[in-house]
């Protein structure tokens, strides 16, 4: 029986890590012939991280091991720039990690000659796509792994064909017509279109540079699942793409907890959880970006209480200009008297909340999110509706699948940016999102729950996920 060697390069930022992990987990509970290796950086001052791939190391997965390129190169000179802006973030991660983890991929391929060690293929993250060539130049063959859905995909695509078609400048622009993106039943508008698509100078560039890796790989893997987006994965099979390997849900729905604070913060709320009806909260979490300044969060406030509906709410706030770090969140920012009003009726979380155990209780209706595509398989995996109200990259494109594509949420923005400090979200359309949502009469709610029974039976033994992943692991052995 052939074994397979496999070398994961993820990044190590909770929306990537998580399900990275997961999915690598999974392939080697689903073939005994898998190993995995698994190759990051990870910087001093991430603890997440740390904690994460220390609770994996700990279930003694004896085909997985972990390989620390910042502590085998002993770059102790590099410090971590993490910004409270997604687009900076991301950027830092390429900027630091890629020529790290470059010269030790370039070192690994090197002694695998001498060593006699077999490759099957390498799985990069979305964010070191570039790495593709470096794999290339050895003849090993290289697999995406997308957190993100299949409809992002598709934008991918079309981003080649679209740079073949246009004349004069690429970069797109707010006066051009809706795009016809194959994936996608309805035409797209172009207020929900990623923003870094109308930036000529850095960000249309990137993502064309990611498009053309994509085209070169031998195949995707998509965390999404076929019965979800059966028309997005249909459209891949023309015009010369790689193969596409629907896998999801990849989840981890046994979060771990790793600090202290985060085990008080997760007893005090699962308590008054406990304490409410079925179905009577709606739950407010905005990703680890997503951030209120004063007036939006009065905004939300007065929705809240003005719906007459329990919530749970996580909120956060731009880091302050002062020497004690963090994130600072202020009941001064709330309107006057509202944590008084609210005793008994809300609860406010600042900073982080146990997302997955939450979203999986039984008091929670609703839930009004950022559409970070992983906070929207949970939401559907637990068969809680949604309210869309997307903050960054490519997640207005995920608000509009999620309403206009599958009707599987309701809107309350599809167009949001955080960054623009004008776009104040009114308390009226806040409490009319909350109450439609909530509404035991409201479609979604029955669409999302049959979801959330297909999607449970896509991993299973024989599922359309399940059997994706066999087709993937027989293709990478017979492209070795």
């Amino acid at each position: 029986m052939k074994k397979a060697k496999l070398i994961f390069v993820p990044s190590t930022s909770k929306g990537h890590l998580i399900p990275v992990l997961e999915f690598a987990k999974r392939l080697v509970d689903h073939d005994d012939r898998i190993s995995i290796s698994v190759v990051f950086v990870k910087l001093p001052s991430d603890p997440f991280a740390d904690a994460y791939i220390e609770s994996v190391k700990a279930s003694k997965l004896d085909r997985i091991d972990f390989i620390d390129v910042f502590q085998q190169q002993h770059c102790h000179s590099i410090v971590d720039n993490h910004s409270q802006s997604i687009q900076d973030h991301v950027n830092v991660v390429r900027e630091i990690h890629t020529p790290l983890l470059k010269d030790f991929v370039v070192d690994l391929l090197s002694r695998s000659r001498l060593d006699s060690v077999t490759f099957v293929g390498f799985v990069f993250d979305l964010l070191f796509v570039s790495l593709v060539d470096v794999a290339r130049e050895f003849n090993v063959p290289s697999y995406i792994f997308l957190t993100a859905n299949a409809g992002c995909l598709s934008l991918f695509f079309h981003l080649m064909t679209r740079q073949g078609e246009i004349r004069g400048s690429p970069e797109f622009k707010q006066s051009d017509p809706d795009q016809l993106i194959p994936g996608f039943i309805n035409p797209v508008p172009l207020n929900v279109l990623p923003s870094a698509l109308f930036d000529k100078d850095n960000g249309y560039p990137l993502l064309m540079m990611t498009a053309q890796k994509f085209k070169a790989v031998k195949g995707i893997v998509v965390n999404t699942f076929e019965e979800l987006e059966p028309y997005a994965i249909s459209s891949f099979s023309d015009h010369g793409n790689p193969p596409v390997y629907p896998v999801g849900p990849v989840l981890d729905i046994n979060c771990k907890l790793h600090t202290k604070f985060d085990l008080a913060q997760r007893e005090k709320v699962m308590k008054w959880l406990n304490e409410q009806p079925q179905s009577s909260v709606i739950f407010l979490c905005f990703g680890s970006f997503g951030h209120f300044l004063a007036p939006q969060v009065k905004e939300i406030a007065l929705g809240l209480e003005q719906s007459g509906y329990k919530f749970l709410w996580s909120l956060r706030v731009p880091p302050r200009n002062d020497d004690s770090g963090g994130v600072h969140c202020s009941e001064d920012m709330l309107p006057e008297g509202f944590v008084e009003r609210i005793q008994g009726k809300g609860m406010m979380i600042y900073g982080w909340a146990p997302q997955v155990e939450i979203l999986a209780h039984k008091a929670i209706g609703g839930f009004v999110s950022h559409c970070g595509w992983n906070s929207i398989l949970e939401s559907l995996w637990f068969g809680v509706p949604m309210v869309t109200w997307p903050m960054y990259a490519e997640q207005k494109l995920n608000a509009f699948k999620m309403v206009k594509e599958l009707e599987l949420a309701v809107e309350l923005r599809l167009d949001y940016e955080q960054l623009k400090v004008d776009d104040v979200v009114m308390a009226d359309e806040i409490e009319k999102a909350v109450k439609q949502v909530m509404d035991e009469r409201n479609e979604a709610r029955k669409k999302v729950k049959e979801m959330a029974e297909i999607a449970r039976k896509s991993i299973v033994s024989e599922g359309s996920s399940f059997l994706s992943i066999q087709r993937l692991i027989n293709d990478m052995i017979s492209n070795n």
